[in-house]
């Protein structure tokens, strides 16, 4: 891949990667937790966006990135997905790059990192981090998920300022 290439396609990530922050402070006005997912497919197509689900049944599973491979492997083909990229506001956490292993995801990038979460949630007891990176989940499997982040990840922060402090 060309210079040019490589450029064009860091800036398509960073878009698509924004695109998730807004569905992240979507989520925010929903009662939510700020965490968006947005799956875009080969030719730079938006296929799905979901927004964290924790409210109103207060389900801890409904992250963003799980909801939306849940989605994601019901309604769109092996092939699409394989060639698909989620973009995520955060790392996924174990349970998320689980899911979105098992539905065939073949690319992930991602705005903050796992660690800088936890450094903003401290102990909230709403968002239990693990410390367990997304790339050591998809490395244990048998099929490649490429992960590109953190990336853009002091504009991914900014989304969760005042939030945990609840």
């Amino acid at each position: 891949m060309s210079d040019a290439n490589n450029s064009n396609h860091l800036l398509d990530d960073e878009s698509f990667l924004r695109h998730s922050f807004a569905v992240a402070r979507r989520a925010i006005s929903h009662g939510n937790h700020p965490f968006g997912a947005v799956l875009v497919n080969r030719e730079g197509s938006v296929l799905l966006e979901v927004e964290n689900g924790f409210m109103p049944s207060r389900d801890r599973t409904a992250h963003a990135e799980r909801l939306l491979a849940t989605m994601a492997c019901t309604t769109l083909s092996a092939d699409v997905l394989a060639a698909a990229t989620l973009y995520s506001s955060a790392e996924p956490c174990a349970m998320c790059a689980g899911a979105i292993y098992w539905a065939g995801i073949g690319r992930v990038v991602y705005g903050l990192s796992e660690h800088r979460l936890r450094e903003l949630t401290g102990n909230h007891p709403e968002n239990p981090t693990l410390d367990l990176p997304c790339r050591n989940v998809f490395d244990s499997g048998q099929r490649k998920t490429m992960v590109v982040g953190p990336l853009l990840e002091d504009e991914a922060t900014v989304v969760h300022e005042g939030i945990w402090a609840r």
